[in-house]
């Protein structure tokens, strides 16, 4: 079973094949590591939803200047099916991941896991790559982060380092604690990351994911927000992994409660039967991870106002919150470069100067980080691909005809 149960991360990270790849079927990114070097459309905007904002130039968290995404993608179909990856975001890039940012958390249900919260909670910066996988995986995971900035970043892995990673469940589709993530997929994709167009649905820590009773995944947008008498970027990148059909809005639109798609993770009773508990499935369980980026300089505590917004984007999808999810949110700033230091001994500066924003003038990233989030949740159902996981139990996309039809004319 090993290439199944420990796959390589070249040779056993590859796309999905979906279960029924018909017309509503959207696109899956590239396989392992050389996945975000390519992207297919069509994206929600091709199919006629109209978004709110000014959008990027990849209307993707890669127009933050210097920001880089990277994706491992695991998919296997022996015993155990493996249906899960790993995505990773760094900040300044490869070249600059040890340097920190100005970063804040906000919290809408506490179901779930985003290492390293309580030092940004505590210091209001982060300075280490950020990750997205299952909920199993998260050590796995923080471990490979651990060793990629070892070999790439020595001088800030020997004081010490608390890589950021967030997860979502994807048990429904993915053998979740068969250990198919291990330390090496992590650096396999902090290796990948790049900037440019970012592949979103069935890809990395999106793989397995579930969104509003449909195939969900990874998802992203940007805008362009005028703040200060400047231009500033603002991309969000999210797992998404939450809500129940009957919930769905897309651009005010009631798609999920009349859609043709099945929904057998909401209908099946696999979870009565599997849990031992005869309880069914409660309505919305699942979670998100969204992380905003801008290069706007701002304070910490102006990241966390930027993460509180992030509810009100998800909200306009539909979603109530369910006490089933995880849904946890971190923004930060690229800005400010070189400040926000935290170092041991007598090369510590005793005092640093942090530009920002004024408070008066954050009201257009606010409403950059509520349009993007929307529309991130809204490409990652139109880019996912049906699939067809462990014993069976299969997840379909959000059809792309009942999209068009919803906004023709």
């Amino acid at each position: 079973m090993g290439a199944a149960t420990h796959p390589d991360p070249a040779a056993g990270a590859r796309a999905c094949e979906p279960a029924n790849a018909g017309e509503g079927a959207g696109p899956v990114g590239p396989a392992g590591a050389e996945a975000g070097t390519d992207v297919h459309d069509p994206r929600a905007r091709e199919l006629g939803v109209p978004f709110d904002g000014e959008a990027g130039a990849w209307n993707a968290i890669t127009d933050v200047p210097g920001l880089e995404t990277g994706f491992v993608t695991l998919c296997a179909d022996d015993d155990p099916v493996v249906r899960t990856g790993v995505t990773v975001i760094l900040p300044r890039g490869k070249d600059r991941a040890a340097l920190p940012c100005a970063a804040g958390v906000a919290v809408l249900n506490g179901n779930g896991e985003l290492t390293g919260r309580s030092w940004i909670e505590e210091s209001g910066q982060l300075q280490a790559p950020i990750a997205i996988t299952n909920s199993h995986a998260v050590g796995a995971v923080h471990r490979g982060i651990d060793h990629w900035m070892a070999e790439h970043h020595p001088e800030a892995a020997r004081a010490w380092m608390l890589p950021v990673v967030g997860e979502t469940w994807d048990g429904y589709l993915n053998s979740i604690n068969a250990d198919a993530v291990r330390p090496e997929h992590a650096a396999a994709a902090l290796e990948a990351a790049t900037g440019g167009p970012v592949p979103e649905g069935n890809v990395g820590g999106g793989t397995g994911m579930n969104c509003y009773g449909f195939k969900g995944g990874t998802g992203t947008a940007s805008r362009i927000a005028a703040a200060g008498g400047e231009r500033w970027t603002v991309g969000v990148l999210l797992q998404a992994n939450f809500g129940s059909r009957r919930e769905l809005r897309v651009a005010g639109r009631p798609l999920g409660p009349g859609s043709s798609a099945p929904s057998p993770l909401e209908t099946s009773g696999w979870f009565e039967r599997e849990s031992g508990t005869g309880a069914a499935l409660p309505p919305g369980a699942g979670s998100v991870i969204v992380v905003v980026a801008t290069d706007a300089p701002l304070l910490p505590d102006q990241c966390r106002a930027l993460a509180r917004r992030v509810p009100l984007g998800l909200a306009r999808t539909g979603t109530t919150g369910s006490h089933f999810s995880g849904d946890i949110f971190l923004a930060l700033s690229t800005a400010n470069e070189g400040v926000l230091s935290s170092r041991m001994g007598p090369a510590q500066a005793g005092r640093e100067r942090l530009e920002h924003l004024a408070w008066g003038a954050v009201d257009p990233l606010f409403e950059a980080v509520v349009q993007a989030t929307e529309e991130a949740v809204v490409n990652a159902l139109v880019a996912a691909r049906d699939c067809e996981g462990r014993d069976g139990h299969r997840s379909y996309a959000l059809p792309h005809h009942e999209i068009r039809a919803a906004f023709a004319g």
